[in-house]
């Protein structure tokens, strides 16, 4: 059987649901195809919150934070409910940290977004739940903001539904064939679908459905783990109380005050071991938790007790920049990549997706090229500190 749209989206996660909601929503017909359930817990957009923020290393993802701020805005209009919370967003540098305070005041700078540089003594004083080292840096902004994984997820695919996309869970595509001027056709199960252009955000699967098209992207899949810590008394970790916090070092951790429960979320960013999606466990890794449950205990020592954990997967490029291109060779053959880092600015990478399946690049960066260095430089070191 052989459908036509004038756009296919394979893969409703974050990305994928953005596209295909951004793409319906311009008024084009899209069918999106998930190779699991939609909402699964296998890939990286379940669960309850990702942070929202301005504080970058480069001017360039500052400026794209400011306009992922504004298309979380128009989703929320969009989808009539609220889902920007914000809270305040403190990094922390200790001594002589291994992610240097001079590149996110810099690039802070350069755009023009506010924010206070705070020793560790003010700290305390604003927020004694912080037990901190001599020396530590604090790094605030108020923007700082919660937004919600898989409702927000949820929400896209309900809003592309809304404007007529077709969405199909436990589709894994089969084939992709670049048809030239006519377009593209997607094999999945016992459908070929027919369109002008495929857009993949498939994230740990993306080189299994370029493979087709005898194209790779040199990526690195990790199983990371969050855990959800009691403390005694929540109100004190309170949004409003306690902003959200991420530890500027290797190792690297983030952390959340209390949303929608009266616990506590943190993790370790790149501290998994590196896995086969499909052969991964989703067991608690008990020395990941005893190394986050050791820092949290040092740097919030009225967090409590774990209560649970969680896995989710991180797919990496080499420099841990997106991908926001179309395949060399391959125009009809879209591909977006957050990078395990690319939720909070989900609404704003589907709207540049959607505008290079449908033949414009302006504001695509080619920072976020298939075709820079990092991607194809067999000798290019991997670094993943952002």
């Amino acid at each position: 059987m052989t459908e036509s749209f004038d756009h296919v989206v394979v893969g409703l996660g974050a990305l994928g649901s953005a596209t295909a909601y951004e793409l319906s929503r311009r008024g084009h017909s899209v069918v999106a195809l998930e190779r699991f359930e939609l909402g699964h817990h296998r890939g990286a957009s379940h669960d309850t919150s990702r942070i929202l923020r301005h504080s970058y290393h480069t001017p360039e993802y500052v400026q794209l934070t400011v306009e992922a701020y504004d298309d979380w805005a128009r989703l929320e209009k969009a989808g009539g409910e609220p889902l920007v919370t914000v809270v305040g967003g403190l990094d922390l540098f200790p001594p002589d940290p291994a992610i240097p305070l001079a590149d996110y005041v810099r690039s802070l700078d350069h755009v023009g977004i506010d924010h206070q540089l705070l020793d560790r003594d003010e700290i305390v004083a604003r927020w004694p739940q912080f037990a901190l080292p001599e020396g530590t840096i604090g790094l605030f902004q108020d923007r700082g903001a919660i937004v919600p994984a898989g409702r927000g997820t949820a929400l896209m695919q309900s809003l592309a539904a809304g404007h007529g996309a077709v969405l199909r869970a436990n589709s894994p595509v089969t084939g992709v064939t670049d048809l030239g001027a006519a377009g593209v056709e997607v094999c999945a199960g016992d459908t070929t679908y027919r369109a002008s252009s495929v857009v993949v955000c498939a994230d740990a699967w993306t080189n299994d459905v370029l493979g087709h098209l005898g194209h790779h992207v040199p990526l690195t899949v990790t199983l990371e783990q969050a855990t959800y810590f009691a403390p005694p008394d929540p109100e004190s970790f309170a949004p409003g109380r306690l902003p959200l916090w991420i530890w500027m070092d290797e190792p690297s951790f983030y952390g959340f005050p209390c949303y929608g429960e009266p616990t506590v979320k943190a993790a370790q960013d790149c501290g998994g071991p590196v896995v086969d999606p499909e052969a991964r466990t989703s067991e608690t890794d008990e020395e990941m938790l005893a190394r986050l449950a050791g820092h949290v205990a040092r740097t919030l020592p009225g967090a409590g007790r774990p209560v649970r954990s969680l896995r989710c997967q991180y797919t990496l490029t080499p420099d841990r920049d997106f991908v926001v291109d179309r395949v060399p060779g391959h125009p009809n053959v879209v591909v977006g990549l957050g990078a395990a880092h690319g939720f909070k600015f989900a609404p704003t990478l589907g709207r540049l997706l959607a505008d290079l399946a449908t033949g414009r690049r302006d504001g695509v960066s080619a920072t976020f090229s298939l075709s820079r260095p990092a991607l194809t430089d067999p000798a290019h070191e991997a670094h993943w500190l952002v």
